[in-house]
């Protein structure tokens, strides 16, 4: 067996996390020389760690990065991000390798509505339209309609006809959110993303008096409660683009922490706030995006693994949700 070979085998069998690292490995000037050998693109979502945003060819939120994906000329796709978006990347590119730094990258909001689980659900209501955020699994995307991002929900929602219900999974708060802004009734799945729900509402209104010149701006897969008190709701980038927009030099931010890192490089001369979450770390970061590591990207390119997997009938028919999705999206100019 060649070295390679047995150091593919053996990153397989530990999971890389026996794996070690030289070191003194300038990790940034490995990954670029990776980069140019391989012609691979590496796609980071905002939520991940400061040094892994700044070496990635692109920056972005879902959205973003699925057109990203299906844009790209490159022969091998990097993404630093969670399962289910790396998932996204090769049912839009299928005939290019993708990876995930980290296979157990994985999503608290996409494994709360398993897809078995859904199907059952979904034959209560066989005439609805099924719309699914699009932080879900390959498997629930084939038993969807049309996939939607918090950047282009609303839009997606209204090109529905009102005399078609709707169903709407995994994300219950986003889901809310949606009934309000589209006055539409919405069948919705019981699922959250655990970092979105564990805000404290009564530690952002301390934050609020302290700071009552700040702008507090939120995400929509926040609950209600905190909906209610924001001065802007947006996705991840739609946040982004508020604080570089706006005149206030304060954000109270309720998303992922990640975020804060390209918050801080576009107005260098603001301050950002992460909101508290309701416990006692002083942080709200995602410990998905974060099991991603400048070591594991390097590990993951030099070695091509882990490569995602898909059946031919889960690109085919779970890509013809995020195909509507595009086409939608391209006709608003979103």
């Amino acid at each position: 067996m060649s070295a390679i070979a047995a150091a593919k085998e053996s990153l397989v069998r530990k999971g890389y996390l026996d794996i070690e690292v030289d070191p003194t490995l300038d990790l940034v000037e490995e990954i670029n020389k990776l980069k140019k050998e391989k012609n691979a693109i590496i796609l980071a979502h905002y939520y991940q760690e400061a040094e892994i945003q700044d070496i990635a060819d692109y920056i972005g939120d879902s959205l973003g990065l699925s057109q990203e994906a299906a844009s790209t000329d490159a022969d091998m796709i990097v993404f630093a991000g969670v399962h289910f978006m790396a998932e996204t990347a090769k049912m839009l590119s299928p005939h290019k390798k993708v990876l995930l730094p980290d296979l157990k990258a994985g999503c608290s909001l996409a494994d709360s509505c398993p897809a078995p689980l859904f199907k059952k659900f979904k034959e209560k209501y066989p005439d609805h339209v099924v719309v699914s955020y699009i932080n879900c699994t390959a498997e629930l995307k084939t038993l969807t309609d049309i996939c939607c991002t918090s950047t282009n929900a609303v839009h997606i929602i209204e090109s529905i006809p009102e005399d078609k219900g709707i169903i709407f999974a995994p994300d219950k708060n986003l889901g809310a959110y949606l009934k309000k802004k589209t006055g539409r009734d919405l069948v919705l799945w019981n699922g959250t993303c655990m970092v979105h729900e564990i805000f404290s509402h009564e530690k952002i209104t301390k934050l609020m008096i302290r700071h009552p010149e700040a702008k507090f701006i939120a995400h929509p897969e926040c609950e209600a409660a905190l909906l209610d008190k924001a001065d802007y709701i947006g996705s991840t980038s739609g946040l982004l683009r508020y604080t570089q927009e706006n005149d206030a030099d304060t954000f109270i931010v309720a998303t992922e922490a990640g975020i804060l890192h390209q918050m801080e490089l576009k107005s260098p001369n603001k301050t950002f706030i992460p909101a508290p979450p309701n416990n006692t770390c002083a942080c709200n970061d995602c410990p998905h995006m974060k099991r991603n590591t400048m070591e594991k990207l390097y590990l993951a390119m030099k070695y091509e693994l882990p490569e995602i997997h898909l059946e031919d009938w889960v690109i085919e028919k779970g890509r013809k949700s995020i195909d509507k999705m595009l086409e939608i999206s391209a006709k608003a100019g979103l």
